[in-house]
């Protein structure tokens, strides 16, 4: 099974669910970093991703010729000029055109509200995701 985790800017949202997944999901599951910039791939790829691409180009690209089974994302890649201007309209489109299941952390953004979220700790979104992905590791197995 392959998963991909975007961020941005320093990556400490992506570097704590990349740590959390290693240590709580098997270790044949492949992570792969997906960085809106060099700085926070490589500290997700530290953090225990197998891989990792960096960039709108490589992102995109990566979109269109891979094939994952979930992508977790901060709620801004539904947003152009997000994560500090770092998420384009091009890596929006890529994101919503791909066909896995999509895992959006709901952090505060200025212009997007999910209501019945904010009372969340990121950290139980986190648990949540995980026991997700955990549930579809053994329905695949099965």
């Amino acid at each position: 099974m392959k998963i991909a985790v975007l961020d941005g800017q320093g990556a400490g949202l992506g570097q704590s669910l990349i740590r959390k997944i290693r240590q709580e999901l098997p270790q044949d599951l492949t992570i792969i970093a997906l960085g809106t910039n060099t700085f926070a791939t490589s500290k997700m790829v530290r953090a225990g991703a197998d891989m990792g691409i960096s960039g709108e180009k490589g992102f995109c690209s990566f979109c269109r010729r891979e094939s994952i089974d979930g992508m977790i994302a901060p709620i801004g890649i539904i947003e152009p000029g997000s994560i500090q201007g770092e998420i384009t309209r091009s890596m929006v489109h890529a994101f919503t055109d791909l066909s896995c299941r999509k895992y959006l952390i709901p952090l505060h953004h200025p212009k997007i509200s999910i209501p019945c979220t904010s009372d969340i700790p990121i950290r139980d979104c986190v648990a949540m995701i995980i026991k997700e992905i955990r549930m579809q590791m053994e329905q695949n197995i099965e």
